[in-house]
């Protein structure tokens, strides 16, 4: 996703919803923010942030997942709509650049935070289909 407000890229994502797994939030999420629905084909596992100068600890649950069809328009929450939150696809090379460049160079506290998670997440990622293209190719 692309947050022009800040001239950012993050990956899709959010909380849980009561009576809800996180897989179907995972989903959710996917057709919320993106307009797609998406089938998950790997589990990754799961990354823990602890900000401790925000006192504030998050677990996100991390999925490889398949877009099978457009579902239509995006339903971004007033936050992401402010940040000019924007679906852009693109290969998972690509996204890592994307996300790594301005890690560095951010002096924001959480937006750090956030950053490092999502490269994290999509070199692990890589790594993942890496091995899946050795396996088939």
């Amino acid at each position: 996703m692309e947050m022009t407000a800040l001239n950012l890229y993050k990956l899709p994502g959010g909380g849980l919803e009561e009576e809800e797994d996180k897989a179907e939030a995972f989903l959710r999420e996917i057709r919320e923010e993106t307009g797609y629905d998406a089938v998950v084909t790997h589990t990754l596992g799961y990354i823990d942030e602890h900000k401790f100068k925000n006192q504030f600890m998050q677990r996100s649950y991390c999925y490889i997942a398949k877009a099978v069809s457009q579902q239509g328009d995006v339903a971004l929450s007033e936050d992401e709509i402010q940040l000019g939150m924007r679906m852009r696809w693109m290969s998972i090379e690509d996204a890592i650049a994307k996300v790594r460049f301005p890690i560095v160079n951010c002096e924001d506290y959480s937006t750090r935070f956030m950053l490092l998670r999502d490269f994290t997440i999509l070199k692990h990622a890589s790594r993942w289909l890496s091995k899946g293209e050795a396996m088939h190719g």
